[in-house]
């Protein structure tokens, strides 16, 4: 056998050994998916996809026009192009534009505890491309990303940040570039959940500071915060006054559910 019968054969043989391997590092996950069916993470039914059946991604309610310009709130009719709610007329946030993908309602809030709580990053994929259509006009004009940071506790127990998974693929659907490491949570916080809406702003507040080394990065820049949820708007108040005290030219919100009042 010549030389070059002998490279074809060991080349052929590495070939075979290296699709084994593969092979093998994969069955223990497609055993797992055959013995569990994915379980649609509202209603636990079976489901074909990414962890929503139909009938609960029916639930959704997306938030579409007409809303509130600068906050992103739903109108129940519209009353023109230049309208604002009153939210916004009344308590200006520092952050000029919010939008979010969907109301929280309880399909809503079973999504994000999943992919916040019981490590669903699964879910990730789906609720990011909500996102960055719910964001388009956002997307279109800004520099960058920045998730909310979590504290580095908080992190270490999680293991890793919701709203960074999110930013992820928003990042990878608009181009936009993602920046993790501009915006830090410098004071760890108490829980939001069942505090006031007073009590959620001291809580939040001089809790995030521009990483001193990235302060050039951030200057004259259009931003957008990405987190999970917007309920009284303090955390993402908070992130938006570190930033632009960092001189960011316009900070932006893009979540992907935030609480409506009903009226």
């Amino acid at each position: 056998m010549d030389a070059g019968a002998s490279r074809s054969i060991s080349s052929h043989l590495r070939g075979a050994l290296g699709a084994c391997r593969n092979a093998l590092a994969h069955l223990p996950r497609l055993t797992l998916d055959i013995a569990l069916p994915t379980l649609c993470v509202s209603c636990r039914e079976p489901v074909d996809g990414e962890g929503v059946c139909a009938a609960c991604w029916a639930k959704l309610s997306f938030i579409e026009r007409p809303y509130c310009p600068r906050l992103g709130i739903p109108f129940v009719y519209d009353p023109g192009p230049d309208m604002l709610s009153m939210e916004a007329i009344a308590s200006p946030p520092a952050y000029q534009r919010a939008r979010a993908a969907v109301r929280y309602d309880d399909v809503a809030r079973t999504l994000v505890h999943a992919l916040k709580y019981q490590d669903r990053t699964d879910l990730a994929p789906a609720m990011g491309r909500w996102m960055a259509r719910a964001g388009g006009e956002l997307l279109a004009g800004a520099d960058m990303l920045v998730p909310v940071p979590l504290h580095w506790r908080r992190a270490w127990r999680r293991r890793y940040n919701q709203s960074g998974a999110l930013a992820r693929i928003i990042e990878r659907q608009s181009g936009v570039r993602l920046r993790g490491e501009v915006l830090r949570r410098v004071r760890a916080t108490e829980q939001q959940i069942g505090l006031s809406r007073a009590q959620r702003a001291t809580n939040v507040q001089g809790a995030f500071q521009v990483s001193p080394d990235r302060q050039a990065e951030v200057q004259g820049r259009r931003i957008i915060l990405i987190d999970d949820v917007l309920t009284s708007g303090a955390t993402l108040d908070a992130c938006a006054r570190a930033l632009l005290r960092a001189r960011a030219a316009q900070v932006d919100v893009l979540v992907f559910a935030r609480v409506v009042e009903v009226r």
